[in-house]
């Protein structure tokens, strides 16, 4: 179930409101460090949501804006109190993709391009495994469970039945046929992401071979959106030094016009329900590599 407040996406929003604010204001942001004695990083980590901000700082920043409603001091001052908060991933200790799994967190919708593997919330927890096992190198006992434990909470989104996410998939070919944990393991998932794919709010289209090259062949990436601001978006891409999340809204359409094309190009979903049932049964008595 999603949090009801979210310190990830709190700060973004509220950094994004106060950006929004100094240049309203003409100020540069060399400026505001000056007048509030911090350093120039500091006002850039704030109005990027990398770190939180303090509501004295909010109150601050309020002043040298010349914000005089005070409802709009007290909204942003909220923010600023929640942005302090622990998401429900904290505990866990520290994990590579927190920011996305912030934002996955408070999505209303979510488009993902996958081409190497199954989506993470679409994984069986055998599957899950065999890839975190396999994918992150040095990786202890204790770290692989975490690691599975979070993967496997992050799915309720899906499973919420009260307000369950807006899923659309568009999967390459070559997922489905890459061996993750041997034949049982494929068969099972194949099946899950099938039975999956009858939701009403999900939707999964495989991008077979025969597409030939498409605007996918750069890499997996993610496009998220929320209720509270449908008009604009995050689009988050995978890397493997360091991801990326975009927000500008050029760089949003850029990936919406690219994920239509892909759905173009894809099959239809009852195509690809049949598609994957007919790779589900190769793995049937399928012989275990030696």
């Amino acid at each position: 179930m999603a949090a009801k407040t979210n310190p990830t996406v709190r700060r973004r929003r509220l950094g994004a409101e106060l950006r929004r604010l100094r240049v309203l204001r003409g100020l540069k942001s060399t400026e505001v460090a000056e007048r509030l004695m911090v350093s120039q990083p500091k006002i850039s980590h704030l109005e990027n949501g990398n770190r939180a901000i303090s509501p004295r700082d909010v109150r601050d920043l309020c002043v040298i804006y010349e914000v005089t409603d005070q409802q709009v001091i007290d909204s942003l001052m909220e923010m600023a109190r929640e942005s302090g908060e622990r998401g429900w991933w904290h505990p866990y200790g520290e994990l590579s993709g927190s920011v996305y799994i912030g934002l996955e967190t408070d999505a209303a919708s979510l488009h993902i391009y996958a081409p190497m593997m199954v989506p993470d919330l679409l994984q069986t927890p055998g599957y899950a495994q065999a890839v975190i096992g396999e994918t992150i190198p040095r990786l202890s006992a204790e770290q692989s469970a975490t690691q599975l434990k979070v993967r496997l909470r992050r799915q309720h989104r899906i499973y919420d039945l009260a307000c369950p996410l807006r899923l659309w998939v568009v999967i390459d070919e070559s997922a489905l046929r890459r061996v993750v944990g041997g034949p049982d393991v494929m068969r099972e998932q194949l099946e899950h992401l099938k039975a999956l794919s009858a939701e009403s709010h999900i939707t999964v289209q495989v991008l077979p071979y025969s597409a030939g090259a498409h605007p996918g062949l750069s890499g997996q990436f993610s496009i998220l959106r929320f209720a509270d601001s449908p008009e604009a978006g995050v689009v988050y891409v995978e890397r493997f030094a360091s991801d990326l999340c975009l927000e500008k809204p050029s760089d949003v359409r850029h990936y919406n016009v690219r994920y239509g094309h892909l759905q173009a190009q894809a099959l239809t979903p009852d195509s690809s329900r049949a598609f994957i049932t007919d790779i589900a049964r190769t793995y049937v008595d399928a012989p275990i590599p030696s």
